[in-house]
């Protein structure tokens, strides 16, 4: 990562002029088998003070070894957890200090630092768990798929619904031919719960001196501090998150990503309420379009239509349902709709059940087809199994490993398709349905000349007893505006790896 890692670049290349590699005991363990799966691997959590927090105690059967935050007052609890790992603000410093002695890392700080970190981690030959969304980028998604298949790390997603039981059983039930051929999908969440919605921060406030602020902002553009942004709403931010639809749909979307053999959409459209320039919707709509594919099982995989409903918004109720039923349930949930019948679940594709509920009297399950994690049968908010599933990839020797459930090469993709989602609800204004061309990663139907207009300012006040608003607009490039949210620009010295090839 250029100046990231300008010193082991100049260390491996002196030794690589004369002919020399030395290569940590770490990476010969990863290649060619030499760790034991007894042994317990050297893990670093970056991003702590959130979910890191409970990642790392999922996996504190290991030797947490390095903790890394850029707010020391919000990592205080997970520094007494580990107190002999050692600490650290700036990831780079922790890499140079400690890479040979690290076998693998969390990493859950907000979106946009995700890409960055994981990358760098992967090309260090390090096992990396990386929390949802997996980037903040379609080219990040790819990026990552690509090096961890080059450098055959183990890795894992952070959407732990991943390795439970329901999303292995509703794929069973739906290609064994219980309800036929799938052609549409419903999903909602009640999120956000978090502010969205938001003007851009002032930003006159003292930088608190427990954190980096610099370092916060990593490869985005820099702005002065505000409390508005750390440390959680973060999300409610476009520059920093991804809304409502890139934390929930990688746990939501998940059971029928994986279902109905999915991996790019042909089209997208979105709506949403108010949109501006720097925060996501309270509340939107997206559809997205895939193409037909092979048979799975025994039923067909024909063009299907996934809906995406979030702040409240819910799809039709399904005539099957009893008057007062809950529709999934508190937090969401997913209606498959085929040629035979339905499927509903709640969020994460919990407890599944045919409609009417009346059906399942009846209802003759499949045997169970697709192996289970260990562990996977739990409560979701109560067992390690996702994290130990990926601890127990990092054991296996690459030639011989059985990957992880959320591995990059299946969660990459899926995120590509989270992330892209994102922009149809910010290219909402061009009034249209986008063309998707998933392996180039760009819309074919936006052109040159396309301007698209986004609100910059949205104020109102009451004066003398008369509403005054102020909604002020500014046009946009389209094609440009698109191009840079499918592939960020990484300012402040950070940058990213070669795509390989």
């Amino acid at each position: 990562m250029k100046n990231i890692t300008r010193r082991n670049f100049l260390k491996a290349s002196a030794l690589t002029a004369v002919g020399l590699t030395i290569v940590p005991g770490k990476v010969m363990g990863k290649t060619f088998g030499y760790t034991a799966p007894s042994d317990k691997l050297n893990i670093a959590g970056i991003g702590i003070g959130g979910m890191g927090r409970r990642n790392l105690a999922n996996m504190n059967t290991e030797n947490i070894v390095a903790l890394c935050d850029v707010d020391w007052k919000y990592a205080d609890k997970t520094f007494k957890d580990y107190p002999e790992a050692k600490r650290f603000k700036d990831w780079r410093v922790m890499f140079d200090e400690m890479g040979n002695s690290i076998d693998a890392v969390m990493v859950a700080t907000p979106d946009h630092s995700h890409a960055g970190i994981t990358a760098h981690a992967i090309t260090l030959g390090t096992h990396a768990y990386t929390q949802k969304p997996l980037t903040h980028s379609v080219y990040e998604s790819r990026l990552l798929t690509k090096l961890a298949k080059k450098y055959k790390v183990a890795t894992q997603m952070g959407n732990q619904g991943n390795s439970f039981d329901w999303c292995r059983q509703i794929a069973e039930w739906i290609q064994s031919g219980i309800i036929g051929d799938v052609y549409e999908v419903h999903c909602w969440t009640d999120r956000p719960i978090w502010p969205q919605g938001l003007q851009n921060p002032k930003g006159n406030v003292k930088v608190p001196k427990t954190l980096d602020w610099d370092l916060w902002i990593g490869p985005a553009k820099k702005r002065p501090y505000d409390p508005a942004y750390t440390p959680w709403n973060w999300r409610g931010f476009w520059d920093f998150g991804t809304g409502a639809l890139g934390d929930m749909a990688c746990h939501i979307m998940d059971p029928l990503y994986w279902a109905l053999d999915l991996k790019y959409p042909t089209k997208v459209i979105g709506s949403s309420t108010l949109s501006n320039l720097y925060s996501p919707p309270h509340a939107e709509i997206v559809e997205y379009t895939f193409p037909a594919r092979p048979p799975k099982g025994r039923v067909k995989m024909p063009e299907v239509k996934v809906k995406w409903f979030d702040g409240g918004l819910l799809p039709p109720r399904p005539e099957e349902l009893a008057p007062g039923q809950m529709m999934g349930d508190e937090n969401g949930g997913i209606i498959f709709i085929g040629t035979k019948g339905k499927i509903m679940t709640g969020c994460y594709g919990m407890n599944p059940t045919l409609l009417p509920i009346s059906a399942m009297e009846t209802f003759n399950q499949p045997k169970p087809s697709i192996p289970r994690v260990k562990g996977g049968n739990g409560d979701i908010w109560n067992t390690n199994a996702h994290e130990q599933d990926w601890i127990r990839a990092c054991k296996e020797s690459a030639s011989n490993r059985t990957e992880a459930s959320s591995n990059f090469s299946f969660s990459g993709p899926f995120n590509e398709m989270v992330v892209m989602g994102v922009l149809a609800v910010r290219l909402q204004g061009l009034n249209r349905e986008l063309l998707w061309d998933g392996e180039n990663m760009r819309f074919t139907n936006i052109s040159d000349s396309d301007k698209i207009k986004i609100v910059t300012v949205d104020n109102f006040a009451v004066i003398d007893g008369d509403p005054k608003f102020d909604r002020q607009f500014a046009d946009f490039s389209a094609k440009a505006m698109a191009e840079e949210w499918v592939k960020h620009t990484y300012e402040n010295g950070f940058s990213l790896p070669e795509m390989p090839k």
